[in-house]
């Protein structure tokens, strides 16, 4: 069913949304630039507002009662060239949670969040948001995120700001970086920064390649793993067959997976990833002995 778009005096109002949660979307470990802002009163109906920005495109969006999305301060333009895109709304999520479904696992999971959808974000943001996120929970790893883009970012219009390119971080130094508090992590952000501003690791070329020869090119970066990479290229170049293991995942996948996923779903193994790893963070005694 094609959306549809209604200018309102807060914005653009986008109906015939279908599986489409916001917290479950940016909430479940993915983004790292969004969070929830009291319900705005500019209408009727909302239930969740939240404020952030993607690609230096800020973005205050709400969920109606009745499925219809209010992008704010959003011209039909700005949702059709970036929004639609960034939320993944062309990708027909009805039919993959179908296929998904046919395991029973993944039946659960998907009913317990099925308004999960996998942004498709920029990949320098995704590279250095999951160097970041190594042995870090989601509200440091947030915080760490808005110091890094209030400190070297540029102002962006709503009071954020832009998440700072490699050529910006390039130049510092980890005395720089101290602020962020990011540790041991602070020596990998910069040498993320130069070798990707340098040219010496092309994201642009990382694109383009198969993915395990994309996974490799970016663990030439000193702190990045086979995980790391995984969710780089899962949600910054979309790469829904990639399958990010972290403590989570390895023990969903040991305990209800040991042979793995079922080969008929590996096309779709990041977005599997994605119901699981929320489904089994809200459900630790799935796995109490």
């Amino acid at each position: 069913m094609p959306l549809t778009l209604t200018q309102h005096p807060c914005g653009l109002l986008v109906e015939a949304v279908t599986d489409f949660s916001l917290p479950q979307i940016l909430d479940c470990g993915q983004c790292f630039t969004f969070s929830p802002i009291p319900a705005s009163d500019c209408m009727d109906g909302i239930l969740e507002t939240w404020k952030g920005f993607a690609s230096n495109h800020p973005l205050t969006i709400s969920q109606m009662e009745n499925g219809t999305l209010l992008f704010h301060n959003t011209t039909p333009e700005v949702f059709s060239s970036f929004w639609e895109h960034y939320f993944d709304l062309d990708t027909d999520y009805t039919h993959i949670k179908q296929l998904l479904s046919q395991d029973a696992i993944l039946h659960d999971a998907i009913h317990y969040a099925p308004g999960i959808r996998i942004l498709r974000q920029d990949g320098w943001e995704a590279l250095c948001c999951f160097i970041i996120s190594q042995n870090n929970n989601i509200k440091r790893i947030r915080g760490i995120v808005e110091t890094l883009c209030n400190t070297w970012g540029e102002p962006l219009p709503g009071g954020r700001s832009s998440f700072p390119g490699p050529e910006v971080l390039a130049s510092l130094t980890e005395e720089d970086l101290q602020p962020l508090r990011s540790g041991f992590r602070a020596k990998y952000i910069l040498d993320a920064a130069r070798k990707t501003a340098s040219g010496e690791v092309d994201l642009d070329h990382v694109a383009s390649l198969p993915t395990e020869e994309a996974a490799a090119e970016l663990c030439r970066i000193r702190g990045v793993g086979i995980k790391v990479a995984h969710c780089a290229l899962l949600y910054g170049f979309h790469r829904i067959e990639c399958l990010p293991v972290d403590v989570w995942m390895k023990r969903v996948m040991s305990t209800m997976y040991p042979q793995g996923l079922p080969e008929e779903l590996l096309p779709y193994a990041g977005i599997a990833q994605q119901y699981l790893f929320h489904y089994s963070r809200s459900h630790p005694e799935l796995f109490e002995a």
